[in-house]
């Protein structure tokens, strides 16, 4: 099972403030931890939503919002993806995620399960995925896989 840790953008990170030593400290420490134990998938920051854009949908005609965007607790700031045998285990190592707040307020991240190809009714479609060998249930076994 994969999971997203999604760190949620502040109004400091939507500025550009970047985190302390201490706090990347942190954050080198329980991904280390986690990369040991086999968990770690992928992890990093976002820019601030300033650098970023939208598409925008209407049918099937496209538009492209640019940001910065307004409501800092929609957007996220950064994520990292585990691999976990369960939801319990995911539970434990993510309450263990470092306070990834600048000044360690009071703040949340989101735990979201991703979508694996079993999940979905066999198909023409979900062979094409197969084929693309992109990271479904992918599971680094060791630091050289990363």
């Amino acid at each position: 099972m994969r999971f997203m840790i999604i760190v949620k953008a502040t109004k400091d990170s939507e500025e550009g403030v970047m985190p302390t030593e201490k706090l990347l400290a942190e954050m080198a420490s329980y991904h280390e931890e986690l990369q040991k134990a086999g968990m770690l998938v992928d992890a990093s920051g976002l820019q601030p939503s300033a650098k970023g854009w939208r598409i925008r949908y209407q049918g099937d005609k496209r538009s492209v919002v640019d940001g910065p965007f307004a409501e800092t607790k929609e957007l996220i700031a950064g994520y990292t993806l585990i691999q976990a045998e369960s939801r319990e285990e995911a539970i434990e190592w993510t309450r263990r995620f470092p306070n990834p707040t600048i000044d360690g307020a009071a703040c949340e991240i989101e735990v979201r399960q991703l979508f694996e190809l079993e999940d979905f009714a066999p198909g023409e479609a979900i062979e094409r995925f197969r084929e693309l060998d992109v990271c479904f249930e992918k599971r680094p076994q060791d630091a050289s896989t990363l």
